[in-house]
């Protein structure tokens, strides 16, 4: 080997060292931008945590917000943000606005989730609710202002609702799926866009009720009691890993996503993020309450992001 091709080859061996990490030091650096969904919040803030324990990944800051599924499409849609954690699939007029930003993203399913209905832990007469009684009380021009007024057999006891806001995707599905329609609802209950603001209302409240993602019912079951919700004539179905993962919990188990801005992929810490949520996913989405996807399915996504990633890398 004549010694301008060694010095060739070292030169080349140097710099792929340095551009894969192999070298043993942090290469990787800067932010990557996420918001979103406060239901798909617990999944990314454990994937966020696990990737800044790898060594490599130390100089790389995530953040992590939640402004709603909604909300943060807002921010997604402008180009504010990296990766938008979403409780729904994108609406028609955000696909709209993502075309005319020239925003081109992937979605990427996660996990699955199920809706959970929820009422304080001293509530003893509430052994389950039917999709159509959610409806009676959830409504546009509900008259339910009592738990009486549900069942004749229950209480006069005044009910007090709790719910997300009208940015949430969780608020989205629950009222297409309970009201026949996204965003139609009663209005006078206490909304919020962070989860944990609803259990505190819930577990603090004697005569209350409300619905969110089923990780923060899990991370609350001494605070909460869960309500198992019938469906036609079928018997009633609590949510649980299993129910949501075999499609019994229903119709108020969906699967989440995350989305990622294609243009923000090809920044090294973004790609590699990504890459990393995808291949971690199954194991921190059944630590923090969720259902994880199969397998195949994980690798079927992350085939799908780098092959979507190429082909926009080539123009």
């Amino acid at each position: 080997m004549s010694k301008k091709v060694s010095i060739l080859l070292t030169g080349m061996l140097t710099l792929f060292i340095a551009s894969t990490g192999f070298a043993g030091s942090p290469t990787l650096k800067g932010t990557v931008k996420v918001d979103g969904s406060s239901t798909v919040f617990p999944i990314t803030e454990a994937v966020a945590e696990e990737f800044g324990k790898v060594k490599e990944h130390r100089r790389v800051r995530v953040t992590v917000g939640v402004s709603g599924t909604g909300g943060g499409f807002k921010k997604f849609l402008a180009g504010e943000t990296d990766i938008n954690d979403a409780s729904r699939p994108i609406k028609q007029k955000e696909i709209d606005k993502a075309i005319k930003n020239g925003v081109k993203y992937i979605e990427l399913p996660v996990a699955y989730d199920g809706l959970s209905v929820v009422v304080n832990k001293s509530n003893t007469w509430v052994d389950f609710l039917t999709v159509a009684e959610l409806h009676k009380i959830w409504k546009p021009g509900s008259t339910v202002k009592t738990w009486k007024d549900i069942r004749s057999s229950w209480p006069n006891q005044k009910i007090r609702l709790y719910g997300p806001g009208t940015d949430s995707g969780t608020f989205d599905y629950f009222t297409e799926v309970i009201n026949g329609k996204s965003q139609v609802s009663r209005s006078d209950f206490t909304k919020s866009e962070d989860d944990n603001v609803l259990v505190t209302g819930v577990a603090g409240d004697k005569g209350s009720l409300g619905y969110f993602g089923f990780a923060y019912y899990v991370e609350n079951k001494d605070k909460l009691k869960v309500v198992p919700i019938k469906q036609g004539d079928k018997k009633p179905v609590a949510p649980t890993m299993t129910t949501i993962n075999n499609g019994s919990y229903a119709p108020l188990s969906r699967p989440i996503f995350i989305y990622v801005n294609l243009k923000s992929a090809k920044k090294p810490e973004v790609r590699e993020f990504v890459r990393f949520y995808l291949k971690q996913a199954k194991e921190l989405v059944a630590e923090v309450g969720y259902v994880p996807l199969p397998d195949q399915e994980y690798q079927k996504y992350l085939d799908k992001f780098e092959s979507d990633f190429l082909k926009l890398a080539k123009h």
